[in-house]
């Protein structure tokens, strides 16, 4: 049988953290004689190299490749694809892992679609990862009409003859950056790229000790000089205009200019971060056209004005004061409707732990620079006002333990209420978020798990997310358990915080019941639903159950065990499972 997919995993020193990514590798649901692994080892001083040829030895799938230390991940994996045998190929890092599906997933929606490229949905278990790319599948993707640009790692799936055909390599040696360099040629050079959203393929994980290399200082004469070099390849295959813009737009946000907003600048040491904000003022001036700053929102813009002015002293005042802006959503009601949970919520921006409150009449910001950190503000808050109207909100849920999200359809109503004798405005967003738990996962059921609330809002520059609450306590919505996609979802308040989240099918441990109510006998449940025995005391002012899987009632005898024969079917509210 011909390989469909080599997965290649350059390996430095993991230790017990190439555990997850080997035990993925192995539940792979694409038949084991359809992809290969290839480890190489750049030259590992701990245990890994032997626990990796016992592997080999024991697994017809696993190949092992030793070199010398070459410095950093591009040799590695350039040395795996040479040996790959897959038609496609697929990066993965010695530290993270993938979902079960993954390969098999990834292959078949890249051969459907005649894809050069195919990138997969990412989980972010404490890593940052995109959020807008992945909020539907994209067949035709393109760095014309879908974000790609923001997502340059190089955990993807690429088709073998594609990077043959263009003599596409990772650049080598001790350097960062080489992935977005190989990255955006390949964005740029593929006739099709394919983003798969409706399942989670890639887990990114930051090691408990943070020793992951992208988590390391970096010095920042090299860093940017690497980061010219894929600039460099935006201008290749690019012609200036508006596209080649929009790219390198991307560089100018995430490099440099969200390095020098508020806590992530303060928390640098001052040395440092005059070092860095000097490599970023060169490379603002001597790369970057109005063009690219122009289409970024108010308080990025802003940021951007005052790097490319080499005004150090008000970009740190300006930082000061967004610092302490942050996202307060509170849940206002909670409950199910025609099988679908409908989530209504107040959401807006503080500073200071108080209400953000902006002037009452909005402007456009201009594009020179303010003269000081408080015209600055003031500029972003008059442009948010007036761009209010295109200020976005969304509810995702994410499940605790793997860190999978899905975007939730939500309704949203924009309000500007008055303030402070009407010279002020608060901009509160106020929305209502549908949760079917048949679709909740893309499409699909939510697998088991503890599944979060998060808010997560676009304004004036800022994206922030927050979760969902507390809410409360005197006025907090106190909803039954429903059942779908064959699952008993459980929407529950955090203890102590007070936070929304959903249990599904979980909760199959003893629980306490805060009341019971009587229902209609006989009673009626989905066939998916499977029965269980309670014991009940005699007089019982709270009672124990135990609630099983796919299941949403609990039956007991009642009157007390000496009645013969089911008495009435019991609905149990249960305590929240934490």
């Amino acid at each position: 049988m011909p390989v469909k997919v080599s997965v290649v995993v350059p390996v430095y020193n993991p230790g017990v953290y190439i555990e997850d990514c080997i035990a993925s590798l192995k539940r792979q649901s694409l038949p084991p004689d359809e992809y290969e692994v290839i480890f190489v080892d750049d030259g590992s001083t701990d245990s890994t190299p032997g626990r990796l040829d016992e592997l080999a030895a024991e697994d017809p799938r696993v190949r092992v490749i030793h070199q010398e230390n070459s410095g950093w991940s591009g040799k590695p994996r350039n040395v795996g694809i040479e040996a790959a045998r897959g038609e496609f190929v697929m990066f993965v890092d010695n530290d993270d892992y993938l979902g079960d599906e993954a390969l098999e997933r990834m292959y078949d929606y890249g051969v459907a679609n005649g894809a050069d490229v195919i990138v997969g949905k990412m989980a972010g278990k404490g890593r940052p990862v995109p959020v807008e790319l992945f909020r539907r599948n994209r067949p035709h993707a393109s760095v014309e009409n879908a974000p790609l640009i923001d997502s340059l790692t190089p955990h993807k799936m690429f088709r073998r003859a594609f990077l043959d055909d263009i003599g596409l390599r990772f650049p080598e040696g001790r350097r960062r950056l080489e992935d977005h360099v190989f990255i955006a040629e390949a964005y740029l050079r593929a006739d099709n790229v394919s983003v798969l959203s409706d399942y989670v393929c890639y887990y990114h994980v930051r090691r408990d000790d943070a020793s992951n290399a992208g988590f390391q200082q970096f010095e920042p004469a090299g860093y940017f000089k690497n980061l010219r070099e894929a600039l460099d390849v935006v201008e290749t295959y690019t012609k200036p205009g508006d596209l080649r813009d929009r790219l390198f737009r991307r560089w100018l946000r995430n490099e440099m200019v969200e390095r020098m907003r508020g806590r992530r600048l303060l928390g640098l040491p001052e040395d440092y971060r005059r070092a860095l904000f000097a490599e970023i003022h060169s490379t603002v001036v001597d790369r970057f056209g109005p063009g690219v700053a122009a289409g970024l929102p108010p308080a990025q813009r802003v940021v951007a004005a005052l790097i490319t002015a080499d005004r150090y002293d008000d970009l740190v005042a300006f930082a000061e004061w967004e610092a302490g802006i942050a996202l307060k959503a509170v849940p206002e009601g909670v409950e199910w409707r025609d099988g679908v949970l409908e989530v209504s919520l107040s959401a807006e921006f503080t500073s200071g732990g108080e209400p953000m409150r902006f002037p009452a009449q909005g402007a456009l910001a201009t594009d020179a620079p303010p003269l000081d950190a408080a015209e600055a503000i003031a500029w972003v808050c008059a442009d948010s006002v007036a761009r209010f109207d295109k200020a976005a909100g969304d509810l995702l849920l994410r499940e605790r333990t793997s860190a999978a999200q899905h975007f939730q359809p939500v309704r949203v109503v924009r309000e500007t209420v008055s303030d402070q004798g009407g010279d002020r405005v608060r901009l509160v967003l106020r929305a209502t978020a549908s949760v079917d738990p048949a679709t909740a996962a893309g499409g699909a059921a939510p697998d088991d798990g503890l599944w979060d609330a998060f808010v997560r809002v676009r304004l004036g520059g800022w994206t922030k997310e927050c979760r969902l609450g507390p809410a409360p306590d005197g006025n907090r919505p106190r909803p039954q358990a429903g059942l779908g996609g064959g699952r008993v979802v459980l929407p529950y308040w955090t203890h102590p915080h007070g936070n929304f989240a959903l249990d599904v099918d979980r909760a199959t441990k003893r629980l306490g019941l805060d009341r019971v109510t009587p229902a209609p006998s006989p009673s009626t449940a989905p066939g998916s639903a499977r029965p269980c025995r309670s014991r009940w005391p005699r007089r019982p002012r709270s009672c124990c159950g135990s609630v099983r899987p796919g299941s949403s009632m609990c039956r007991a005898p009642y009157p007390p065990p000496r009645t013969s024969g089911w008495g009435r079917c019991w609905r149990p509210i249960c305590r929240s499972p934490s």
